[in-house]
């Protein structure tokens, strides 16, 4: 779908494809008939946009046979279907039984990780609409947090103005601009968007960015106009927005609030979990490495800023990882946007509800690609009976919001 901003802005709403399992061609085909095609018609447009999920090798396929690629963009087009950016993050294996920490893998020290993300940008270029101004690619923020020692980390910024020189050269050849958002993800190198900062600053600003998961924003507590302006102020811009909430329990003492996080346990994705003793003052929560000195020296927090604490997954949390006494948890568990989940749970809709404020509120867009990337459908406690259904109800609340802010439908 598309929405046209008051200052002419195109902002371009999808939803990521990572939701369906697809290691190959002939299966994202199927997605795009089976479910992109059903949620396009229950939302009642001509055209819906559809954030695609290429595994590692039906990505290295459509690079190297060019008539493959454009089956994939004729059935785009039949369908409905427009494709405007490319969910790079996962490489491959996205549904297996147990993903965890594998999604971080290769990471951005890996020559793999640059190739898989230059690829991407390739075949995006060829799927991108006519009258699309430009291209979004997402991807990993840098790697998991350990090990990265200083040699890996100088690798991978070598590889960042690799990957900057490689998209200039893909928009000479072809006169398509993609741009590349680093995504930051509570536990990796990357987590929040002060870190960003430190980590992305300088970087070419009209090919690399962030891409902001607002899942990730609030289980690291960022208050969202402080985000966005620290990352403004950077140079960085956002390069896409990944709609999405996190799962809140306000009292995670309560026993029914406890008994329902045991629930969303579940083996295949990680599930980091935080809480802040401060909560919403705008402040910076510390980082991972701030937090560890912090504990180990006894320090007390002087700064008045949210003291975020944290574990890797929610089991974790549940066996005493996490106070229970200091605050609300969140957890990295990407929930319907349109939806709640089994109380005394909520989840953090309000706070997306200020990401697209922030984002598009303002006389002036600040990002033009959003995509709704509730991948957890299929390890939610009780599986959906209608998956296009719930996709085209997630999809019309963002446009609900979207039009609320003043965008107008562009059909």
């Amino acid at each position: 779908m598309r929405f046209r901003h008051s200052d002419g802005t195109t902002v371009h709403l999808g939803y990521c494809s990572n939701v369906h399992q697809a290691e190959d061609l002939d299966g994202v085909l199927a997605q795009l008939a089976d479910h992109a095609e059903p949620v396009r018609e229950r939302l009642g447009v001509d055209r819906l946009g559809i954030g695609l999920w290429l595994a590692r090798g039906v990505v290295a396929r459509l690079t190297r046979e060019p008539g493959e690629l454009g089956r994939l963009k004729s059935e785009l087009a039949a369908r409905g279907l427009e494709t405007v950016t490319l969910n790079a993050f996962p490489y491959a294996g996205f549904h297996r039984d147990v993903v965890k920490k594998d999604v971080y893998l290769p990471d951005w020290a890996d020559e793999a990780r640059l190739s898989h993300t230059l690829d991407c940008a390739r075949v995006l270029a060829a799927l991108l609409p006519d009258d699309a101004e430009r291209g979004s690619v997402s991807t990993l923020p840098l790697a998991w947090r350990t090990p990265w020692p200083p040699d890996r980390s100088d690798t991978a910024r070598r590889a960042l103005d690799r990957l900057a020189a490689g998209l200039a050269t893909i928009e000479s050849d072809t006169g398509r601009r993609v741009r590349v958002g680093f995504e930051p993800e509570p536990g990796c190198v990357v987590e929040t968007t002060a870190q960003a900062v430190r980590e992305l600053r300088g970087l070419d600003p009209e090919r690399l960015g962030v891409c902001l998961d607002a899942c990730h924003l609030a289980v690291q507590f960022e208050e969202p106009g402080a985000a966005l302006r620290r990352l403004a102020e950077a140079g960085l811009p956002v390069v896409k927005l990944q709609a999405s909430c996190a799962i809140e329990a306000a009292d995670p003492s309560d026993p029914a609030a406890r008994a329902a996080l045991h629930r969303l346990a579940e083996p295949r994705f990680l599930h980091q979990t935080r809480t802040a003793a401060i909560a919403g003052t705008g402040g910076e929560p510390r980082t991972s490495e701030e937090r560890t000195a912090a504990e180990e020296s006894g320090r007390e927090d002087q700064r008045g800023e949210p003291e975020v604490r944290g574990v890797d997954d929610l089991p974790h949390a549940l066996d005493g990882g996490l106070p229970t006494d200091t605050g609300p948890w969140r957890v990295h568990f990407h929930a319907p946007l349109h939806a709640d989940p089994e109380p005394p749970l909520r989840t953090t809709a309000e706070q997306l509800g200020h990401v697209l404020t922030e984002l598009l509120g303002a006389p002036a867009a600040a990002c033009d690609h959003i995509e709704v990337e509730t991948y957890t459908w299929s390890v939610l406690p009780e599986q959906p009976t209608d998956l296009p259904g719930g996709i085209a109800a997630e999809l019309a609340w963002a446009r609900d919001r979207l039009t609320g802010l003043g965008l107008k439908d562009d059909r």
